[in-house]
């Protein structure tokens, strides 16, 4: 029985493991056909897929290339038609070559007819000269023979005798001139500082009466203009100065004789331009302000450079008179730093000579004062500021050395030389006005190699910062006469090949010196 168990165990045991493997192995032949029958429907897809994107894609190479064939097609058209063009200019330009070359041809022919008819006259010329060359020849033989000497040296002779009277008449006439020039000098020396200032004229008027303001653009010169040039009209009629719009680029020009009235309308103008608000009211308001402005700044200015100097006690009056000339200048040096520079100066030369230093830098601070008035009448600068100062209650020997540093007035104290001196060191400095130290040196050494120029001349030497020129010739050389006829030849070289400013004196020294030896 128990036996029977056991098979009968063992018999299901077997029977459901080949059932179980049964079951599996038909579970996974299902499993392998869904599989395949998935991946032919995904093929299918892909294949689907790919033919609809090869489609697009032949879609678009074709759209593609009838783009660029349409692209080329336009492009060879423009070439085409530049081509075209092209050929047009040159048959152009090959029609005018060929009148051209057509009426140069004509032309050759009628300089060739001329040169024929050039050289038939030149044949007769030439054959007249030859007869005249003969008869020539005959007649100085029959002279030679009959003088008894030869035609070279004849004419010779003749050139040194008329060379020696030619020499002593032009001598005792220019020495009859210089003579009558000495009597004269005072017309000659206005002359020659009439004839300076025209050379200076120009360069000068433009210095001391032009400024030019920048403009970003052209357009705000059309603001500034205004409409029917009301805006210009009313600026420059609160301002006193003339505004010049020009085609000059990013700058207009105001153009007048007051420097403190162009800083005026200079300053308005940027502020206007500034604000961007151009219009007649507007213009009035910020003119009013601005010379409000400059008038404390002149003061201010004028204060403080005293305080810098140590200078106490000046009139207020003066210090705004000082303050004016920051916007100053004499020959392109600044008449504020010109008057600090002379004081300077002065209070150093006074102390070394024992006197009083700060009544020195006084007068020197004050001396170009007659150069800044708030009126011009018709008086040399240094006696206008003479009177000045003694108008305000200078000290009397600040007021000679005002009125005496040009002497027009009589000098009464010894600080007024001292002012003097200090005034010509400032205005006569290499780069004080207008010429850095370059062009000095450049026109020391032109005028040394000018003199050097002249037959008889052993040294040349430009001093006093090239007002004078001293010449050193020869003893054996050259004679008097001929020294004074150096020196004014000289001098009118250099007036009329050299400028310079004031004037020059050329000295020539001819000396004769005996050297022995004890030995």
């Amino acid at each position: 029985m128990i036996i029977l168990s056991t098979v009968s165990i063992i018999a299901i045991v077997v029977v459901s493991a080949i059932s179980l493997g049964l079951g599996a192995l038909i579970a996974g032949t299902i499993m392998r056909k869904a599989i395949v029958r998935k991946s032919q429907h995904i093929l299918k897809e892909a294949v689907s897929e790919a033919e609809v994107l090869k489609k697009e894609k032949i879609l678009q190479a074709k759209e593609k290339f009838f783009q660029l064939k349409a692209e080329h097609e336009v492009f060879v058209s423009e070439k085409n038609q530049q081509l075209l063009i092209a050929e047009n200019k040159l048959k152009q330009r090959e029609a005018g070559f060929s009148q051209k070359v057509e009426e140069l041809q004509r032309k050759q022919n009628e300089v060739n007819a001329i040169r024929e008819n050039l050289n038939t006259q030149l044949e007769i010329l030439n054959k007249k000269q030859q007869e005249l060359d003969r008869s020539h020849k005959e007649k100085l033989e029959q002279l030679e023979a009959i003088s008894g000497m030869s035609a070279q040296e004849a004419k010779l002779q003749l050139v040194e005798s008329l060379k020696v009277e030619a020499q002593t008449d032009a001598q005792a006439f220019v020495k009859e001139i210089m003579e009558e020039a000495k009597l004269s000098a005072n017309m000659e020396a206005k002359k020659l500082v009439v004839q300076s200032l025209q050379r200076t004229a120009t360069e000068v008027a433009i210095e001391n009466s032009v400024s030019v303001f920048p403009i970003e653009s052209d357009e705000i010169k059309g603001r500034i203009i205004g409409r029917e040039g009301r805006n210009i009209r009313a600026l420059e009629a609160a301002t006193g100065v003339e505004i010049i719009v020009d085609d000059t680029p990013e700058a207009i020009i105001l153009s007048g004789f007051d420097p403190v009235r162009r800083e005026i309308a200079r300053l308005s103008l940027h502020k206007l331009v500034t604000d961007g608000r151009i219009h007649p009211a507007r213009i009035e308001e910020v003119v009013a302000k601005t010379q409000k402005q400059i008038d404390q700044e002149i003061i201010e200015i004028g204060k403080r450079t005293a305080i810098d100097l140590g200078i106490h006690g000046m009139h207020h009056e003066l210090l705004r008179l000082v303050g004016k000339m920051k916007y100053r200048s004499s020959y392109g040096q600044n008449l504020l730093q010109h008057s600090k520079e002379v004081a300077n100066l002065a209070a150093t030369m006074a102390a070394e000579l024992g006197l009083n230093p700060k009544l020195a830098k006084r007068a020197a601070l004050l001396h170009d004062i007659g150069k800044v008035p708030d009126n011009e009448p018709e008086l040399p600068h240094a006696v206008l500021g003479m009177k000045l100062a003694e108008k305000y209650k200078e000290k009397p020997e600040v007021c000679n050395a005002i009125g005496s540093h040009h002497d027009e007035v009589e000098m009464s104290s010894l600080i007024s030389p001292i002012i003097q001196v200090c005034d010509a060191i400032s205005g006569a400095r290499p780069g004080a006005r207008r010429e850095v130290v370059e062009s000095y040196i450049k026109r020391l050494n032109d005028l040394e190699e000018l003199a050097l120029s002249y037959p008889g001349v052993v040294k040349t030497y430009a001093i006093q910062a090239g007002r004078e020129l001293r010449v050193i010739v020869g003893s054996e050389k050259i004679s008097d006469a001929e020294a004074e006829q150096i020196s004014h030849d000289l001098s009118k070289k250099i007036q009329d090949e050299m400028t310079y400013p004031g004037q020059i004196k050329i000295t020539v020294i001819r000396e004769t010196r005996a050297v022995a030896y004890a030995k």
